[in-house]
């Protein structure tokens, strides 16, 4: 049993229960002591370690901590409980809480028991520091690897939405409290969804509340239901823009009511170490990227393959191959060769769309500027038991919502480059000007694989359609490009020690000690246009996570997009 409890993690759970436990009923709306919340956090005792007033001060602007939507069913044990909880808190905390000659040992023990808790010490996260990568990311998070990240004083948003994910929302709050050991408690703003969860995940969300809490670290945790009680007439992508547009509700309030602007969204999925993150937050910046994703990689067999293929597309519009992590070079995920030599060198590569783990947003670039995740409305009510309706070929593309919102950062981009522009044609649009290095050449995509996709739903075996004739227009080759990088180095996993071996087996065991050489390369100076097709992966019909998806060629053009914001 002991084995168990160290193996599983779940004796870190038991371990931080005094403290999940009092914290949780201290925020509970009923029977809780009246004064308690306010004694504690009217003598502020954490501020004396998250330092000088910001804007992002929980202590003076309460609103930044907020629950939304909590599960406060009945329990028989609520009485016993709320007994021992006050009876602990009135005899041993509160005398020590109010005491100013002993409220820094306090404050500083309750800190250092929840770094213990949450330093890495989840069900992966804990291999984090033994894992070699490239380029001195192995360092430990306290070292200066990172020290101008830190220094820039930016504010950053982190956002989850999260769905029964027991299994790892331990690792994501450990990732988050190291994220603000390195970049500032009043720097981050954590907005975590859960949707519709049905495990453990009810719970450990009070847990990461009372983390976030007695670290003073601003969040919303917030809880809504499933869209449907039927699995069978969910649809998938409308779940995801549901979702991921009510986990950034808090980004935009701030920026609308309070006019506070975040330089950063990271967006954390599945388990990904946090200099793993501070790396590509870095290719971010040095990059002003539009967007920079890790790579997802789901166990299968006792091997790694590349997952979430269904929101990935390289910069000639295909899909990433259904490669392994011990893949030979002629063989690696992407399939131009420009981008398969720079992951051959763990440099990040540019790409058409991509979400794959973990990913960073630049808002000033995308959500500020209005855009927000949104999905194909003609999709196919499966449960109605109406005939599919069949779909022209040039018809919308029904993917997923990470690969709208993809093809709306490059139309926004483009657009943004025609505003810049100084003549207007007699056809009353501007022409975009065109840069050397810009020029592409024209490809038309390898025989997709059609594979497997460990984060979607399973293709069909429906043979993909050819698109229409192409017909003249401006070549996508002609506007400003998006840039939307892939960084390889970031990876992210799941569940299980699995991890380990993922880095061995790309990265090898050795580790570059020529950081400042190799880093200089993270900067992309050759960014290519947006490809004129791309592979259309989509799900036509409702059927939740496991509906069948079909593959087609779709053109795309960046001057009918245009066109269409002009009429």
């Amino acid at each position: 049993m002991a084995f168990f409890l160290r193996r599983s993690g779940l004796w870190k759970l038991l371990a931080v229960a005094t403290i999940f436990i009092i914290a949780r009923s201290l925020f509970s709306p009923h029977d809780s002591p009246p004064s308690s919340l306010s004694q504690y956090q009217g003598y502020n005792v954490l501020e004396r370690v998250t330092g000088m007033d910001k804007t992002l001060n929980v202590h003076k602007h309460r609103f930044l901590q907020a629950r939304v939507g909590r599960d406060n069913t009945p329990d028989i044990f609520d009485d016993l409980i709320m007994d021992g909880v006050r009876d602990h808190w009135e005899r041993f905390q509160l005398p020590i809480m109010i005491g100013k000659d002993t409220a820094h040992v306090d404050a500083q023990n309750v800190l250092s028991a929840v770094e213990s808790l949450l330093s890495l010490n989840g069900w992966v996260a804990a291999y984090c520091p033994t894992l070699v990568r490239p380029f001195g990311q192995n360092k430990n998070v306290d070292d200066d690897a990172y020290d101008d990240l830190a220094k820039e004083d930016h504010l950053y948003y982190i956002a989850l939405a999260v769905h029964s994910a027991d299994h790892f929302l331990v690792d994501q709050l450990a990732v988050i409290v190291q994220l603000a050991k390195r970049l500032g408690t009043s720097n981050l703003f954590v907005s975590m969804l859960d949707h519709g969860s049905t495990d453990s995940t009810v719970t450990l969300t009070d847990l990461c509340e009372a983390v976030l809490t007695l670290l003073g670290i601003p969040f919303r945790i917030q809880r809504v239901p499933g869209m449907t009680e039927d699995p069978a007439a969910a649809y998938y992508p409308q779940e995801e823009a549901y979702t991921r547009n009510l986990a950034l509700e808090p980004l935009f309030e701030l920026h609308e009511k309070r006019q506070i602007s975040f330089y950063r969204v990271i967006w954390l999925k599945g388990f990904t170490c946090p200099n793993d993150i501070l790396d590509t937050l870095r290719v971010s910046i040095t990059n002003e990227a539009a967007m920079v994703c890790g790579m997802d990689w789901a166990e299968s067999n006792g091997q790694f393959i590349f997952s979430d293929r269904w929101r990935t597309r390289d910069i000639h519009g295909d899909q990433f191959r259904h490669s392994k992590s011990s893949s030979k070079p002629d063989a690696v995920p992407p399939r131009d060769k420009s981008a398969a030599a720079r992951y051959i060198q763990h440099l990040p590569f540019q790409v058409f769309c991509c979400e794959a783990g973990t990913h960073i947003v630049d808002p000033g670039q995308s959500y500020y500027k209005g855009l927000k995740y949104r999905y194909g409305l003609d999709f196919h009510n499966a449960t109605s038991g109406e005939p599919v309706p069949q779909r022209t070929p040039d018809a919308s593309c029904l993917d997923s919502t990470q690969a709208w919102f993809c093809r709306d950062l490059w139309v926004s981009k483009a657009l943004d480059g025609v505003q810049e522009d100084d003549y207007i044609d007699p056809g009353r649009r501007k022409h975009p000007g065109t840069d050397s290095h810009r020029h592409r050449r024209q490809i038309v995509p390898d025989p997709v694989n059609a594979g497997s996709d460990f984060d979607a739903m399973p293709d069909s075996d429906s043979p993909m359609e050819q698109p229409p004739p192409v017909r003249l227009t401006v070549p996508n080759s002609a506007y400003t490009p998006a840039r939307i990088l892939v960084n390889p180095r970031c990876v992210t996993t799941y569940a299980g020690v699995s991890h380990t071996q993922l880095a061995l087996d790309l990265f090898g065991t050795g580790d570059d000690d020529d950081s400042r050489v190799n880093t200089t390369k993270n900067i992309l100076d050759d960014w290519e246009g947006a490809p004129e097709k791309f592979v259309c992966q989509e799900q036509i019909q409702t059927g939740g996570r496991i509906a069948a998806k079909t593959q087609r060629l779709l053109r795309f053009s960046i001057h009918d997009e245009l066109e269409g914001h002009h009429s």
